[in-house]
């Protein structure tokens, strides 16, 4: 049960926004988020990435980004995750070795300084089973 204090009076929403964690926010995000480290350590998946990938948040915070993939959307991880254009269809690998492709988003933190890279999903797999136009769409189960 989500206990929370009384609003004051002349309080606006976006009051409350300013005042909730960050983590709290990507959390509830109902697409697939991912935060991970220039050494490609997970910080943070929510919800629906686990849900995407199959692997409970414990799980993914003991691997790597590269872990996650069947192969990497650029020879440089932190490339990979910054991004150089516009979203990147990826090929991601499911608990149970199926693929999962998504769309990647460019990271949300794009300063040069910034140490954390925090990408969104879309998840397109059905998508493009459905989709004839894409032949090389295929499992790497085995």
């Amino acid at each position: 049960m989500e206990r929370r204090s009384p609003r004051p009076p002349n309080h606006l929403p976006i009051d409350e926004l300013h005042r909730m964690p960050a983590l709290v926010v990507l959390d509830r995000l109902p697409s697939p988020a991912l935060a991970v480290d220039r050494l490609g350590t997970i910080l943070f998946a929510n919800d629906s990435f686990c849900d995407m990938v199959g692997h409970s948040p414990e799980e993914l915070l003991q691997m790597e980004f590269e872990h996650i993939f069947y192969s990497l959307p650029a020879d440089d991880r932190w490339v990979a995750l910054v991004g150089t254009g516009a979203k990147r269809l990826v090929e991601l690998r499911h608990k149970s070795g199926h693929s999962v492709w998504a769309s990647m988003s460019k990271s949300a933190m794009r300063r040069r300084d910034d140490t954390v890279a925090l990408v969104t999903f879309h998840d397109r797999t059905e998508e493009l089973w459905l989709n004839d136009d894409n032949p090389g769409v295929t499992t790497q189960a085995g």
